[in-house]
């Protein structure tokens, strides 16, 4: 069950103008790319990055470090979401990432991470100062046709901060 902070953040992600303002703001490539967060809550969190001359290669197909950000932001989302049930002041950041690409990303491509309840068992793990833990997060990303492009893997290190 989600608190009324990881509510009211959930909302104002969700909000299409209060999204392109957090991009302005901590995001700018993620507007200039236009990605969009499309769904988030406890069960799946889905981003979506279109195919357009900016985000393309010479290859004719969707830049790897587009398909990136996309793809971090479908587990970065839920991060945020169950920091924001903490009281903890906990740092966290990417230690690892490896990819799998399986086909070239010629249309839009909407990325999927379900692993919410991995984030939560992660975090639960951290009560003393110091205490750190690692997670690895999966993000699947499919094209127009519903076709796997691109499997990536996001490894999130946390450390509860000392005051």
């Amino acid at each position: 069950m989600l608190s009324e902070k990881q509510i009211k953040f959930q909302s104002d992600f969700l909000s299409p103008l209060k999204q392109k303002l957090f991009y302005l703001k901590d995001l700018p490539m993620g507007l200039i790319a236009g990605i969009r967060l499309i769904q988030l809550d406890e069960s799946v969190c889905v981003t979506e990055v279109p195919f357009r001359w900016r985000n393309k290669n010479p290859f004719r197909s969707i830049y790897f470090a587009v398909q990136s950000m996309a793809a971090e932001l479908s587990t970065a989302a839920p991060v945020l979401l169950v920091l924001k049930g903490l009281e903890a002041n906990i740092a966290y950041i990417i230690v690892d990432l490896k990819v799998t690409f399986v086909k070239k990303a010629q249309s839009k491509i909407t990325f999927t991470c379900t692993d919410y309840g991995n984030i939560l068992d992660a975090l639960s793990s951290l009560r003393h100062p110091d205490d750190n833990a690692e997670v690895t997060l999966k993000t699947v990303g499919r094209d127009a046709q519903g076709e796997e492009v691109a499997v990536f893997h996001f490894t999130w290190s946390f450390k509860v901060r000392s005051c």
